[in-house]
């Protein structure tokens, strides 16, 4: 039996954002949502490329703490977040520690708010110089005020 993973999704994949269905649909596995929380390290959170993709340069020391969502997924989610993540071109999943603001998922050892724990992240040490340059974001939002709505694309990784 599969372990399950824990993963912190920042972006377009969590709750009230556009690719957040893709979380839901029991076709790409299972994700049960376990709580918000933000890095303890901050990181350069930037609005990139054309199609105004959320990306998190691996650059702790630089932006904000960034706030997110847990989720615990299965092995088929996983595998499945990889691909949309276009993991390892694109995004790496790393570890990161992060700071528990709220928990609803159950069982043992459940941490507390302001524990600290460690989960994969998808980030991305592969980016334009230039993106370094761009305003930075604590939390992201598709429908903010920066006027930067995510354009959804299914060309999405190299074959």
């Amino acid at each position: 039996m599969f372990k399950m993973t824990q993963v912190f999704v920042y972006g377009t994949l969590k709750s009230g954002q556009p690719n957040y269905y893709r979380m839901l649909d029991a076709a790409n596995g299972k994700a049960k949502f376990l709580g918000r929380s933000r890095t303890v390290d901050s990181y350069p959170l930037v609005i990139a490329t054309q199609y105004n993709i959320p990306f998190l340069l691996n650059v702790p020391g630089k932006g904000h703490c960034v706030r997110g969502e847990i989720y615990s997924v299965d092995e088929k989610m996983l595998k499945f977040l990889d691909w949309f993540e276009c993991c390892p071109h694109q995004y790496q999943r790393t570890l990161v520690k992060l700071e528990v603001d709220e928990w609803v998922g159950e069982g043992e050892n459940n941490p507390k708010a302001g524990s600290i724990i460690e989960t994969f992240v998808y980030s991305t040490t592969t980016y334009k110089p230039e993106w370094l340059q761009n305003p930075t974001y604590e939390n992201y939002d598709s429908y903010g005020d920066h006027g930067l709505e995510y354009v959804c694309r299914e060309d999405r990784c190299p074959k």
